[in-house]
């Protein structure tokens, strides 16, 4: 969950390498009671000559008055979440690392589109850092589905790039570079550990 509170998240946040963090609606009681009461006087006020007042209402037609509008309030609230999950799953397309090659670059990196993150991977086959990277971009693609994780062979992307340089690793959002960490030394070696590269 992007969400998370995990300090490497804070960090990658901080970085600008994760979109910020989404807050939770959270309603208070107060709020409720407000939201009730709002509707009721809605409720009442609309209700012209045929409504009884709220104020010439005893204790069981105001419990069953608030019940009502308690079930309403508390369908919008669902109403309103459901939309916001939604918009959430929409956003949730990747969720794995596909393999791409350099004609592939400018659309599926610079042409990303709004509001997306994309982390690229330049590897060399046999280097076993790029392996480790690898895996652990697998676990992140799961967890952050709505980033876009990619890999390509160094070569194949970027043609006479340096073998010296892998692993390569460069974060784009929006179509613009915010971040890159170019070899071994970038990524801390064969001692980079899965929590680091979060």
């Amino acid at each position: 969950d992007p969400n998370e509170d995990t300090e490497w998240n804070d960090v990658l946040r901080a970085k600008g390498i994760l979109p910020p963090k989404q807050k939770e609606a959270e309603i208070s009681e107060d709020q409720i009671v407000s939201m009730i009461d709002e509707a009721i006087k809605k409720r009442t006020d609309a209700g012209g000559e045929s409504r009884k007042d709220i104020g010439d209402m005893d204790l069981d037609e105001l419990d069953e008055l608030e019940d009502s509008e308690d079930e309403a309030v508390l369908e919008e609230y669902r109403r309103k979440r459901l939309a916001e999950m939604k918009i959430f799953a929409d956003k949730a397309r990747f969720g794995s690392v596909r393999e791409i090659s350099g004609q592939d670059y400018v659309e599926e990196v610079n042409k990303a589109g709004q509001d997306i993150w994309v982390v690229l991977h330049l590897y060399a086959n046999g280097i076993p850092q790029c392996n480790l990277i690898h895996h652990y971009m697998n676990d992140l693609a799961v967890r952050f589905p709505q980033t876009k994780f990619l890999r390509s062979v160094a070569t194949t992307c970027i043609p006479n790039f340096p073998e010296k340089n892998v692993p390569c690793i460069f974060i784009y959002y929006e179509g613009q570079m915010r971040k890159q960490f170019i070899g071994a030394v970038d990524l801390r070696g064969d001692k980079l550990t899965k929590d680091e590269f979060e």
